[in-house]
């Protein structure tokens, strides 16, 4: 997730100089890693780039499985004409991808541009289906701006080719405003095992935020106003905690974060990090596999920087409930091309229940 500050190509969720909703920016980005714990590795996940066709540049994305096509779903570029918001990426097995079309070809909501004075992009749009719709919710905001929406935008059917493909604008989900102890962009959405569904968002400020939604609408519950707190970072600058991702495996649910900074002026001074935590409850308590509770500034992390990629994260888990996949979707700098982001896309492996990546 991030808006880099420099401005030279990307529009992402992320915090801080280079984020679209934090506070000021980090004067020492990674200077205080506070609780967190790194997963042993006995490969490099980001050893070899196996995706081909049309992955760079693309930021945050998320992917879903309909039919035999993958759709995936990512964040607006600075630098590419106005139109065309929310790009929409294709591949049959997973490994080459085309672009496949954008969510709004012509124009932004005009309730977003009227929300957010002048905003040039939409962010991090999280893909899922529930009640017989696909449901694409995104964000909205501006470089370090708390001025922020969660939109909801619904189509029958993710097949360009379908005669009923239509996407239909549902409006504002939730807004944040300078002030509140949130940010309201990085939506992300979980459909528990009894069929209730959540909202898990937030960026900075006190960190990981949840609510329930009402499946009929999208929307949130009106009937539980609770906001569950899920993950946070104490004692560390700026609480560079966002991009949340949910998913529920086995006996236990867990929690997938980006951690530090994706974004700053120069792309070699970027720290991100994608890390995750666990807990028996959607609403937590999540711990790390140190024990560290996420609200404590635990996680795990499973991606890092080596020496060709850096800054790995914007990460969706994707369990496919049809064919037992498991996968995750994320973005990383090539420093060998002055960090270009391109789209990655790596198996997720259970080993004593924890996630781990390309091992």
């Amino acid at each position: 997730m991030c808006l880099l500050a420099a401005c030279l190509s990307c529009i992402c969720s992320c915090g801080n100089t280079a984020n679209p909703g934090t506070v000021a920016a980090a004067s020492s980005p990674g200077s205080a890693e506070g609780n967190i714990s790194y997963a042993p590795e006995t490969t490099d996940p980001l050893a070899s780039y196996a995706l081909t066709g049309d992955t760079q540049p693309v930021l945050d994305p998320s992917i879903i499985r309909q039919g035999s096509t993958y759709y995936a779903f990512t964040t607006d570029i600075i630098g590419l004409p106005p139109a065309n918001y929310l790009p929409i990426r294709c591949s049959q097995d997973k490994v080459n991808w085309t672009l496949c079309g954008s969510i709004f070809p012509a124009a932004m909501p005009a309730w977003v541009v009227a929300k957010v004075p002048g905003i040039v992009g939409l962010w991090a749009p999280d893909i899922s289906y529930f009640n017989s719709l696909y449901h694409v919710y995104y964000a909205g905001s501006t470089l370090n701006s708390q001025q922020s929406v969660i939109g909801l935008v619904t189509n029958t059917t993710l097949d360009p080719t379908d005669p009923a493909y239509k996407w239909v604008d549902q409006g504002e989900v939730l807004e944040s405003s300078p002030g509140d102890d949130f940010n309201a962009i990085d939506p992300n959405i979980f459909i528990d095992t009894d069929g209730s569904v959540w909202l898990t968002y937030g960026s900075y400020w006190s960190g990981i935020k949840q609510r329930q939604i009402d499946p009929s609408t999208g929307m949130l519950l009106s009937s539980n106003q609770t906001r569950y707190n899920l993950a946070t970072r104490p004692g560390v600058p700026n609480d560079p905690i966002e991009g949340p991702s949910l998913v529920h495996h086995g006996s236990y649910y867990y929690l997938f974060v980006s951690i530090d900074y994706c974004c700053t002026p120069s792309p070699a001074t970027d720290d991100y990090k994608e890390a995750v935590g666990r807990a028996t409850s959607a609403h937590g308590p999540f711990v790390d596999d140190m024990g560290t509770p996420m609200m404590n500034g635990g996680g795990t992390v499973l991606l890092k920087a080596d020496a060709t990629w850096n800054a790995p994260g914007g990460g969706t888990a994707y369990l496919d409930p049809t064919n037992g996949d498991s996968l995750i979707v994320f973005h990383a700098l090539n420093m060998t091309q002055n960090g270009a982001q391109y789209m990655w896309l790596e198996n997720l492996d259970w080993v004593n229940d924890w996630p781990s990546i390309g091992q």
